[in-house]
């Protein structure tokens, strides 16, 4: 009888699968890793852009030209590394989409499914 009163729970599925923490944790890994691979893809294509390296990115909009397309690409990539570690809040999911979604690529295509995934991950 002692022994079942210090006896130690066991965590439900969901607990172990989200780490403990309220959302989603292996939504929130997901959507986190998505979103860094995205900004770092979208920085390294960008720099090449910026210094005239012939990288082949499927898809570019010309917003401000060769260099400045670069530039703002650069800027969004940024922004995308440093908000992929929040993409479980509201905010930083709709700015990690929003990222993907003007960068374009293969860059902005991984963040903005890892903000999509993130914001799920806060749902779940």
């Amino acid at each position: 009888m002692i022994t079942l009163l210090f006896k130690k729970k066991s965590k439900s599925l969901r607990q172990r699968l989200s780490g403990g923490r309220r959302t989603g944790g292996l939504l929130w890994e997901l959507g986190y890793v998505l979103g860094l691979l995205g900004g770092i893809i979208t920085v390294v294509l960008s720099l090449g852009s910026i210094f005239h390296y012939p990288i082949n990115v499927p898809i570019q909009v010309p917003l401000a030209g060769y260099i400045g397309i670069g530039v703002i690409s650069l800027i969004l990539g940024v922004v995308a590394v440093f908000g992929s570690k929040r993409v479980n809040e509201i905010i930083w999911g709709v700015v990690l989409v929003a990222v993907g979604f003007l960068t374009g690529g293969v860059g902005g295509l991984l963040a903005l499914i890892g903000g999509m995934v993130g914001l799920l991950s806060r749902y779940v």
